[in-house]
């Protein structure tokens, strides 16, 4: 059965492609096993090529996603786009007017909000479970970069667009949250999430959820099927590598492509990120689009081979390049 999001028509045509390789699949399982992998499902043309589970990990056994959470709650914003709620391009200040007296908040728009572009300061510690007002935080959080042109990855621009949209649902009697289950889980037969609530009630959006492999997977085959959607995820001004929760390999096509560890860069303080020319890995297709979790999580979907990867981990070093080259280096580059 082909999923169809709440907000969204069908698009995109199903096509058949030779499967890939057992021998380059066995290479990737081998290799997610020795480096703390704990599940790795790959699908193709809507069927299961392979699905194991290893380093005592059960198949049912729900997982931590980390950041994978991001692109679910981003997925909102296309749904509030369709039923009029906002426009992905309007100022936040038209709804969180307390900004429009800032001369700089002013100017940031709902989509700088969701690809990261809007220059505040990310402010992780509003990570911890039990955080008093995360929102109260981010709607105060100061800048670290210009907005639309510098990337800052963190949580404090996604709990803005969650009191953005709260204050947009209010007249409806509704929550974000109620939102994101009616519009993007339940299409995708997922259930009500781990949210992790500060004091006042605010979600996280940028982690927490907890999936299966197959679960996830999901994300990754509705998108196959949705290339107005794919077009949207093609980077930003300030990151041409990612946009509204989805890391993308597009620059792979360029001569001046260079492969970065997407992990490693985040980890590094904002002024020493660098972000121009990235891919994922220059060997795999440029299509190929990603949401990245800590310590390995990975759902790869790459619409031209009609293909979905998951892998769950406890990888304290995991490498994009390093494990798409064991799929692609044979097959795209003979």
């Amino acid at each position: 059965m082909v999923r169809v999001l709440a907000f969204l028509s069908l698009s995109a045509a199903v096509l058949a492609f030779e499967p890939l390789p057992v021998e380059r699949i066995q290479a990737l399982a081998a290799y997610a096993a020795a480096h703390g992998g704990h599940a790795l499902l790959i699908k193709q043309n809507g069927k299961i090529l392979h699905e194991s589970y290893t380093n005592g990990y059960a198949k049912r056994e729900p997982h931590r996603i980390y950041s994978g959470t991001k692109a679910f709650w981003c997925l909102t914003a296309f749904a509030a786009e369709k039923d009029g709620l906002l426009k992905l391009d309007e100022p936040v200040a038209d709804t969180i007017t307390e900004w429009q007296a800032d001369k700089r908040k002013s100017r940031i728009t709902v989509r700088q909000l969701l690809d990261f572009s809007s220059g505040l300061e990310p402010l992780f510690g509003l990570h911890e479970n039990e955080y008093k007002d995360r929102t109260s935080a981010a709607l105060k959080a100061s800048f670290v970069g210009t907005t639309g042109k510098s990337f800052s990855y963190g949580p404090a621009s996604l709990q803005v667009y969650h009191e953005l949209l709260a204050r947009k649902l209010q007249e409806k009697k509704q929550t974000p949250v109620r939102y994101l289950e009616r519009k993007v889980l339940t299409p995708l037969d997922l259930g009500p999430q781990r949210y992790l609530p500060d004091q006042k009630g605010a979600p996280l959006l940028a982690s927490g959820f907890m999936q299966t492999a197959r679960q996830w997977s999901e994300l990754g085959s509705w998108l196959l099927k949705h290339a107005e959607i794919q077009r949207v995820l093609q980077g930003s001004g300030s990151n041409t590598a990612f946009a509204f929760g989805f890391w993308n390999n597009h620059a792979a096509e360029g001569k001046s492509a260079r492969e970065v560890d997407v992990e490693a860069m985040l980890d590094k303080k904002w002024a020493a990120q660098s972000w121009r020319n990235t891919c994922l890995c220059r060997v795999a297709p440029a299509d190929l689009l990603a949401c990245i979790g800590s310590y390995g999580q990975r759902l790869y979907i790459v619409p031209s081979q009609q293909l979905v990867i998951v892998r769950l981990a406890k990888d304290s070093k995991p490498n994009d390049a390093e494990m798409l080259r064991l799929l692609f280096l044979n097959i795209n580059n003979l």
